[in-house]
């Protein structure tokens, strides 16, 4: 689910800009991912986003040379957090591999952490372009690579950790893609039995009790 970015110059804690620029160059990345979630690559365009900001399109050129160039900023930006974010999590430390299963689990609570939808959008995108489609294979292999050096970690062997891994990695990503209709508390409650498939142990009471109260920070409609 995508929300209206928030610009720079409506933001109450932003320092104020200076001369007539009234958006910064984090105010187009913030417009274009949005649209590009929402709307796909196609509706990435220069003009439109200057209009969805009532700013002079001349404005884009403080910072980007091109479309192209904001394209590629985007990229980046998706690499930088969704791929950086979960291989960041699979190295988070944890006393069990139950808890370092449930670090990785965090970025399907937190969308600071992954977003999906952004992941969704660039998979679309990479339908149609061979650059974007080989960026986003190192992408999922730097991701498996990172899950499959956890399960090591935890003493699996080789062949082991990387099936572990990827499925892991793979059953998170077509699960989203296929949007079950689940509530949160369902999805929370379902968490231990998750991880007696992926890990072949049960979470301790304390693990499960530590990711209830993160998940309650992301999914307000979860019970006290």
């Amino acid at each position: 689910m995508t929300h209206k970015p928030l610009l720079h110059r409506d933001d109450p804690d932003a320092t104020p800009l200076v001369g007539n620029i009234k958006v910064t160059r984090e105010d187009w990345l913030n417009i274009g991912l949005d649209v590009l979630i929402r709307d796909g690559v196609e509706r990435v365009k220069v003009l439109a986003l200057a209009e969805a900001m009532g700013v002079s399109r001349s404005s884009f050129y403080w910072y980007f040379k091109s479309r192209q160039e904001l394209l590629d900023a985007l990229l980046t930006r998706w690499e930088e957090t969704n791929t950086a974010g979960l291989i960041a999590q699979a190295a988070a430390p944890a006393p069990r591999i139950t808890g370092a299963v449930l670090n990785i689990f965090r970025c399907i609570a937190n969308p600071d952490l992954f977003n999906t939808a952004l992941d969704f959008a660039v998979r679309d995108w990479a339908r149609r372009s061979e650059t974007v489609r080989a960026r986003m294979r190192e992408g999922d292999a730097a991701r498996v690579a990172a899950v499959t050096a956890m399960f090591a970690r935890y003493g699996c062997a080789e062949k082991e950790a990387v099936t572990r891994a990827k499925v892991l990695y793979y059953m998170q990503l077509g699960y989203d893609m296929a949007e079950p209709e689940e509530s949160h508390a369902y999805r929370l409650m379902m968490t231990p039995e998750y991880l007696k498939v992926f890990t072949g142990q049960a979470p301790t009471d304390a693990e499960m009790a530590e990711f209830s109260d993160y998940s309650r920070r992301y999914w307000p409609d979860l019970a006290p």
